[in-house]
């Protein structure tokens, strides 16, 4: 594997870190239309996140 192979993987894992640690919201809209009369639109949304960022952490149980 080359220098910059393991650089790249680094940093992607460094990303997805990030992103699961803070949490992003991903929106879109589609529409299909056909002379100029709206069919279908659609509006998404998604959440993609860690489950302890969005519920906090896990609480202890006693032993």
């Amino acid at each position: 594997m080359s220098t910059v192979d393991s650089e790249r993987r680094i940093a992607l894992v460094d990303l997805l870190d990030r992103v699961l640690a803070g949490g992003v919201v991903v929106s879109g809209d589609i529409k299909l239309a056909i002379a100029d009369v709206d069919l279908v639109q659609i509006s998404l949304r998604a959440l993609i996140s860690s489950v302890s960022t969005l519920y906090g952490p896990a609480p202890e149980r006693p032993r």
